[in-house]
């Protein structure tokens, strides 16, 4: 599978450790064979607000062609955190509030329709970060994270459902290196009962699964043959549910050197044909 198209790339204005400038993605994208990709800076809540505003000027300042898109990568948060935050009792948290919430609390996105129509954002990639104030066990976790992707599966903003079962955190080794829970061991301890009920939502209301290459297929902190055992369980069992994927680099690095190539490889072993990939078409009309 020759791959041409990338939804989910950060700048240096994402509020982690991204460090790309918007300028240099358009010639290294064109080295890489990436014909459509997207912009994708992070909000967890409106405190994050700032940075994408920050990130719409570099990408218009690059001139960007019709095949460059501006979007955004949205954090599952609650609503009780948002409601906390809009009091202004708890400054200004860059990752918002995660702990203190109540257990079962509602989803939410720290965006709305007027800031997607403020920022000219083309297209929203909806992700789970971090459990929603909940017991860090097991089982626990993979129901709320459950409960966190059907959210983002059915919301009206939300166009791509990021990087399924990606996990940071907690259950490090003394390695730095995540091989046992809360699935690395056993991939089967996610129901399939829960991929299906994914699948037939996004399906559906018209979302795409994310195949994300630097935190699910090459991630180095995690075990050696996870990369391949999620194509072969997750993506395998997906396509054959017929959902529509995405490719997301998840590029956070300085430079955006990504291998396509050996991840087409590893989806060739499951039949992945890039025209069964979600992409914008070009833009219409000039950006501003």
């Amino acid at each position: 599978m020759t791959i041409t198209s990338d939804w989910h790339i950060h700048s240096l204005n994402s509020c982690d450790s991204a460090s790309l400038p918007v300028a240099d993605l358009p010639p290294a994208a064109a080295r890489s064979g990436i014909l459509d990709y997207g912009l994708t800076d992070h909000i967890h809540t409106p405190v994050n607000l700032p940075d994408l505003v920050a990130s719409r000027a570099d990408y218009l300042a690059a001139d960007p062609s019709a095949h460059f898109h501006f979007g955004v990568e949205v954090s599952c948060v609650s609503q009780w955190e948002l409601d906390e935050l809009a009091t202004g009792s708890h400054g200004e948290p860059v990752y918002g509030l995660r702990q203190g919430g109540p257990v079962g609390a509602t989803p939410a996105i720290g965006i709305g329709p007027e800031d997607i129509e403020r920022l000219g954002i083309e297209f929203v990639v909806g992700g789970v970060h971090w459990p929603l104030y909940i017991e860090i066990e097991r089982d626990a976790v993979i129901r709320d994270y459950h409960r966190q992707y059907m959210y983002l599966a059915t919301h009206p903003l939300v166009d791509v459902i990021a990087h399924p079962w990606w996990w940071m955190g907690h259950w490090k080794d003394e390695n730095d290196r995540y091989l046992a829970d809360p699935w690395f061991d056993d991939f089967g301890r996610i129901p399939l009962s829960m991929h299906d009920e994914l699948a037939a939502a996004a399906i559906e209301h018209g979302k795409a699964i994310e195949i994300n290459i630097s935190a699910c297929l090459l991630n180095a902190a995690y075990p050696d043959d996870f990369g391949r055992r999620y194509v072969e369980e997750y993506l395998g069992y997906m396509s054959r549910r017929g959902v529509t994927f995405s490719i997301g680099s998840d590029c956070h690095s300085r430079e955006y050197a990504v291998d396509f190539p050996g991840v087409g490889s590893m989806l060739d072993s499951i039949g992945l044909r890039d025209e069964q990939m979600w992409r914008l078409a070009p833009a219409q009309q000039a950006h501003r």
